[in-house]
Formats: C-alpha cells, structure tokens, sequence
C-alpha cells in the first residue's frame, strides 16, 4: 500500500484546497492530513487564521478524499510523521517548491502545481471570503512580497501584470499566477484587491483605475507625488468604499507600535527631539541609485524616516527645511529634512550611495529611546537615562521578510473591517507625507535646472 502524507492550516477552505487533497489522495492508496494547530501556525509566522482547528479539520474530512486526519503542532513532525506512517511520498503544492527538499532522504517529495484563480465556492456565506489579489509590477519587490504573502491566510495573489512581456514572463517562470501584459482592465475584472509595486512614477495612475474599478489598493511608497493627488484618492477610496493603503511596512510592525507606546506613555519626560536616519549604499544601477528624476535617497527611504516623526510629533509643524547632496547623475545622494514643532524640532536623514548610522533616536526630558539599525525592522530598542547603568531593554516579536507580513495582514483586516480605528498610518499621516514629497521635488528640480 502506498501511502501519501500532506499538511497545511486549510483555513477559509476553498477550491484550491480541495484539488491539492483529489490530487494527493490520486498519488497513492491511502492518504494522510496533517492540519496545524492555531498555536504552530503562529510560531512559524502565518497570521490571521480565521477558522479554529476542529472547523478546518471537518472541512478536511468532508472532502472524503483523508484516510486519516492527524494534528500537526511542533517543529520537526513532518520528520516524525513520515518514518512513523511509513510514508511513501510526502505532497505539498508548488509554492513551497525546494523548501522541503530536506525530506526526500526520508521518502518521495513531490509539488503540485498550485491551482490558478481558486475561486470560494467552497466558503460558507456566513464567513469572510477568501481575497483574490493581483500585482502590479513584477520587480524585486514583488517578488519578496509575494513570498510573504503564502503566510497570512485569508488573501492569495492570484494574479500579476506588467506591460513589459518579457519582465513579466521572466516572474511567470517562478510563480504560479495568471499573467496579464496589455489588458489591465481584464487583470482587475480577476481580482478583488491589487498590490502596486511598479515604478515611482507609476503608481497614482494605477492606484485610481483600480480605485475607479472598486478594487481595494495596497501601494508601494510613495503613493503619490502631490498633496493634492493624494487628497484626490483618499476621497475616491472612500466614495468607492474600498480600502487604500500606502505600504510604509515599518508602521504595521509589532516593535514599532510597541516603541510608540512607551515613547508617548510618558517612561521618558515630555518628548524634545525625533532623529530618524535610513542610509544604504546599494546598486549603482537601481532605480533608487540612477533614476534623477523620481530615484535618489528621500525617494526611495522618506516615508520611513518622516513616519516615526509624524506618529509622534503630529502633522501640525511650524516649519521645514529641506537640504541635499545631489550625485553626478542628478539623483540626491543625502537628503536632511529638518522639522520646527511648537515644542519640538525633528530630523529626517536619507542617504542613497552613502552610509551613516540608521538608528532611530527619541529625545525626552527624563531619557531617550534608542532603536538601532535597521529600526525600520524593528525587533528591539532600548530606553536609556542619565544614569548610564540603568537601561530598560525591550524586545518585539518579528517574523518574515523585511516586515510583509505584517503589511498584508493589516490590509487584509482593513479589508474585512476587522481592524478597528485605523490608527497605524492613517490617510492624513500619508497625505502629510506627500506634501513633503512635493517640496522635496520642487526643490530639486530648482536644484537639477529644471
């Protein structure tokens, strides 16, 4: 008798799910499913389960296509389950493709391609649908968010679209969805929510079809170049009723909510001075590095650096004064961004080619908060005081890639309204931030001759 093992969460239980099990169960004699438990989904980093265990296992079970159910709640199981099953062939689908190759020294490893388009025939009207979502733009950062997203139940990438075929070929060899090159309209017809990762100056314009389309809208900072475009799609999302979200990942991580809350509780005095710095030295040939127009240092690292002053100074500042170092290519290789608050000054550095400290400092009038490079993936941060024995350290929790995850799941409850208040980056935080954005612009273009 051969026999067949496959695991996963099966939460919101839908059509892919059922013909990864129809196709597992045609592998083999006798076919085992390993769910996981709320806890284990957890510590391996998948977020926002909505189904409890019993629900998913029947829904597991309903399907006819298990010989046997098992609960799978730790590290290492698979390893156990197969040598103690006496396992055959251990069956995943395709976007886990090479993460479980470690097991074929126990048995037959094989991915199934992951079904396309699933639709929720299989989801309950009485439950949150599954999200289809589709991806704008198939460059490096696509590609990292679309890792991410596998971990956050409730919302699947279903589709991608780039106008350049052979960029978007290129993506389509590595990742299992349908592909749209010149027919955008079509491309959001398959989705109900996009995520937009193409160039800069790009984003506005695809951020309002799909808002115009009734398409909930997760963009890539900055969203937008003016204030008033920025003003223009908040109000289009709201008259649509669906959900924009710029995607400053910094905002939605755990420590950096945690950071906020002891910097405003009062642990250390009446807050005097912000410092944030994002500096990187990367690819001379990257857009950040070459593009004089819509690349450079603030471009690129701004919306992080003016987010921790904003949280916590507000919106409302007296004045601002922008300074930069432009390279031979146009772009501004360091940018400072000074801030006047009625009872508070705040400095925004960037730096794009060149390297300084990237740490966050909070200035109080009985300590200082001190997050260390890179803050912007806050795992920790320190409160330190006059007495330079007393340190309290904090530490957060963190999983993921440079904080996806985290991202997505807050766009996923926005979209559910699930979350609450919107509080983490609010849409007046983010027109704020485009207001800057266009001084900044002005002010280079004066400097570039243009």
């Amino acid at each position: 008798m051969k026999k067949i093992i496959t695991y996963g969460s099966f939460d919101l239980f839908h059509d892919g799910h059922y013909k990864i099990l129809e196709r597992a169960k045609a592998l083999g004699d006798y076919l085992i499913v390993g769910v996981t438990t709320e806890h284990f989904d957890r510590q391996r980093g998948k977020l926002n389960l909505v189904d409890p265990i019993m629900t998913r296992i029947e829904n597991v079970r309903k399907t006819g296509f298990a010989d046997e159910i098992i609960v799978e709640d730790h590290e290492g199981q698979k390893i156990e389950d197969i040598q103690k099953y006496d396992i055959d062939t251990f069956v995943l689908g395709s976007d886990w493709t090479g993460k479980f190759d470690y097991l074929k020294q126990y048995c037959n490893v094989v991915y199934l391609e992951r079904t396309p388009n699933i639709s929720s025939t299989f989801l309950r009207h009485d439950r949150m649908r599954l999200i289809k979502l589709g991806i704008i733009g198939t460059g490096r950062v696509a590609k990292r968010f679309f890792s991410e997203i596998n971990y956050v139940s409730g919302i699947e990438a279903v589709a991608a679209y780039n106008p350049n075929f052979d960029d978007l070929s290129a993506f389509l060899q590595n990742y299992t969805v349908t592909g749209f090159c010149d027919d955008f309209e079509s491309f959001l017809e398959s989705v109900d929510a996009v995520y937009v990762a193409s160039p800069n100056e790009t984003h506005a314009d695809y951020v309002r079809t799909a808002l115009e389309a009734g398409k909930h809208v997760l963009c890539e900072k900055p969203m937008t170049f003016t204030y008033d475009e920025a003003v223009e799609l908040y109000k289009l999302a709201k008259q649509n009723h669906v959900v924009l979200m710029e995607g400053i990942r910094a905002a939605y991580l755990p420590g950096f909510q945690q950071l906020l809350t002891v910097a405003k509780n009062g642990t250390i005095g009446e807050i005097c001075d912000v410092q944030a710095c994002f500096t990187r030295i990367g690819d001379a040939n990257s857009r950040e590095m070459s593009d004089a127009k819509y690349g450079g240092a603030f471009m690129e690292y701004g919306s992080y650096t003016l987010l921790p002053i904003f949280k916590i100074f507000g919106l409302e500042y007296e004045s601002l004064h922008i300074d930069s170092i432009l390279g031979e290519s146009g772009i501004d290789r360091f940018t400072k961004v000074e801030f006047k608050y009625k009872n508070g000054l705040a400095t925004s550095r960037t730096g794009a080619g060149v390297k300084s400290e990237g740490q966050l400092v909070i200035g109080g009038t009985k300590g200082y908060i001190l997050a260390q490079s890179p803050w912007w993936l806050i795992r920790s941060f320190d409160v330190r005081y006059e007495d330079a024995d007393k340190v309290d350290h904090y530490e957060a929790g963190f999983v993921g890639i440079d904080g996806f995850r985290y991202e997505i799941a807050e766009f996923l409850t926005k979209i559910n309204g699930t979350g609450g208040h919107d509080y983490k980056l609010t849409a007046e935080e983010s027109i704020a931030m485009a207001k800057v954005v266009e001084e900044f612009m002005d002010i280079r273009k004066r400097r570039q001759g243009l």
